[in-house]
């Protein structure tokens, strides 16, 4: 591809964050190019190309392998509004990598010579494990606001300090952050998720940035021991592992409660699933988790009785996602010792899968107890909890001849008993 272009007269070399990526001895399989042809020439030159920002200078060109690489004409910025930015074409090389974000992106490797061009020190600042602007940082964070929360990201993921100037631009950027899209915020939070193997160095700058309270103000006043709980649960990986993204996402927002939860993630876009499997797990870890930990922070666990009502409470389904959170809580804090918690968890799963804590597990269903003359309605559901509860302390009464004798022999309890039960 390089050579092609190359070939037709148009200088051309490898940029971006797969260059950077080489230089640090990772894989990288998404080389992208600057050049100096137009879009209008890149796509004269191959047959298979989709405009993908035809309007900045990028063409997506698809190689033999069947993957697409962006091409993008040299550019400069004209004028930005903080998010997206108006450029023109026929820049020279050093003013396109001068336009980006960071000097470890800025560098700049010809596939054809096999040499390296690096005008801003981005090389020297792998070698010193730092995120640096470009030029004025500043001015960089102020052409795209996103860039303060790549920078964080960036860091995070290689394991780099910011540097100084840099990082005060990222503080004097988080009043402006409001100005990126929710969708936006959502992906950085997913990629940091996704690509930090210890997601809290990434989300402590988050909020001692400020960006938590411009963006997701209920995590603004976030612990620390409560971010390292994420770091003790599985990526997620940018594909697939659903249960390990809503771990992970659970533990950010377990401070928080189930209905800010679901508010935070309404207003960040997520879907409707995952709205629903986070702010459910944070709900059932708010009710829970209080009593639980006091409990096994003494070196106790809950009798039987007491784990099914807590099998119930969460739900068979939500039963392991729960003590998974539970234990990198724990873990985190220091609160509880692992054999205990390897105990809870061995028992907890037995008791969820082989005893009734459900509706469907009673013996007895709606239709058996109105052939046993109880009323329909609304008592005849509430019966049917308070039968369930029954059968929750004791499981050997999970026959449908001694649940009937219960039903007969006891009022129906009001709607109020039921739900304090």
């Amino acid at each position: 591809m390089a050579r092609t272009l190359r070939q037709a007269g148009f200088e051309t070399w490898c940029v971006g964050g797969a260059v950077r990526d080489a230089l640090l001895g990772e894989a990288h399989l998404d080389w992208d190019l600057a050049t100096a042809a137009t879009p209008t020439q890149v796509r004269k030159l191959f047959r298979r190309t989709v405009p993908v920002g035809i309007e900045f200078g990028t063409i997506g060109v698809f190689d033999r392998d069947h993957r697409m690489h962006e091409v993008t004409t040299f550019r400069r910025d004209v004028k930005t509004d903080g998010r997206h930015a108006v450029v023109e074409f026929g820049a020279s090389l050093d003013e396109d990598l001068a336009r980006r974000d960071f000097t470890i992106n800025a560098i700049a490797y010809d596939p054809i010579d096999h040499r390296l061009h690096d005008p801003f020190g981005g090389q020297v600042d792998l070698t010193r494990r730092v995120v640096r602007a470009v030029g004025d940082a500043e001015a960089r964070l102020r052409e795209d606001r996103l860039r303060a929360l790549r920078a964080i990201r960036f860091a995070a993921r290689f394991g780099f300090d910011i540097d100084h100037d840099t990082w005060q631009a990222i503080v004097g950027s988080a009043p402006f952050l409001t100005r990126l899209s929710p969708e936006r915020v959502k992906q950085e939070l997913e990629k940091t998720m996704a690509q930090v193997l210890a997601p809290s160095t990434a989300f402590v700058r988050w909020r001692d940035a400020g960006a938590f309270a411009s963006l997701v103000p209920t995590l603004a006043h976030i612990d620390t021991r409560t971010l390292r709980a994420i770091d003790a649960l599985p990526r997620p990986g940018l594909l697939g592992r659903p249960l390990r993204k809503t771990l992970r996402f659970a533990a950010l927002f377990s401070e928080a409660g189930g209905k800010q939860t679901e508010r935070a993630l309404r207003d960040l876009r997520f879907s409707n699933q995952d709205i629903a499997n986070v702010s459910a797990l944070v709900d059932r870890w708010s009710r829970y988790a209080p009593t639980l930990t006091e409990m096994l922070s003494e070196g106790t666990l809950p009798d039987d009785a007491g784990l099914r009502r807590l099998a119930a409470g969460v739900g068979r389904l939500r039963v392991a996602a729960f003590v998974r959170l539970a234990a990198a809580r724990w873990s985190a804090a220091g609160a509880v010792q692992p054999s205990l918690v390897r105990r809870l968890h061995r028992r907890i799963i037995t008791m969820a899968f082989r005893e009734p804590i459900e509706l469907a597990d009673l013996a007895v269903d709606g239709d058996d107890l109105r052939s046993a003359g109880i009323a329909t309605g609304p008592a005849l559901g509430r019966t049917l909890h308070a039968l369930l509860q029954v059968v929750i302390e004791n499981p050997a009464l999970n026959s449908r001849e001694a649940l009937l004798k219960i039903a007969r022999t006891h009022e129906p309890p009001s709607e109020t008993d039921c739900r304090s039960a």
